[in-house]
């Protein structure tokens, strides 16, 4: 197939499917180049990409992709080793998420604190000094 159908069918652009080429995200299983140079892509390009997305959707950089895909195509990892990743991965998600949580904390308080301000700016002030003591203690 070509690129542009690759593209829609996986919801990526041409772009994007170019760059992971230039990368060493996909190679000469996934492309192929015909007389006139076009890329013609296998059916293994589709199961390569989505694979890309899922590392992705997990948080994986560009040089962690490289490092998995090519553990993948040559089972280099141990499975003790895979799972030590796995690990490493989960804290590592769970550190953001606290670190999320402590934002969301942060503007809900904002938020509170704002409408107040319109509705009620005594207790509004109530709330600021409760922060300011907070901070100085």
């Amino acid at each position: 197939m070509k690129i542009q159908e690759l593209a829609d069918l996986m919801g990526l652009t041409p772009h994007t499917i170019r760059f992971y080429e230039k990368e060493g995200l996909l190679d000469g299983r996934h492309i192929q180049r015909e007389k006139n140079n076009y890329r013609n892509y296998a059916d293994e390009a589709i199961g390569r990409l989505k694979l890309i997305k899922k590392f992705q959707g997990i948080g994986c950089s560009l040089a962690e992709l490289k490092t998995i895909l090519q553990d993948h195509d040559t089972n280099a990892r141990s499975n003790q080793e895979v799972i030590e990743w796995i690990l490493q991965k989960i804290n590592e998600i769970d550190r953001k998420k606290d670190e999320y949580d402590q934002m969301l904390v942060t503007l809900n308080w904002m938020l509170t604190y704002r409408k107040l301000l319109n509705e009620d700016p005594q207790q509004a002030e109530v709330m600021m000094e409760e922060l300011r003591l907070r901070m100085n203690s």
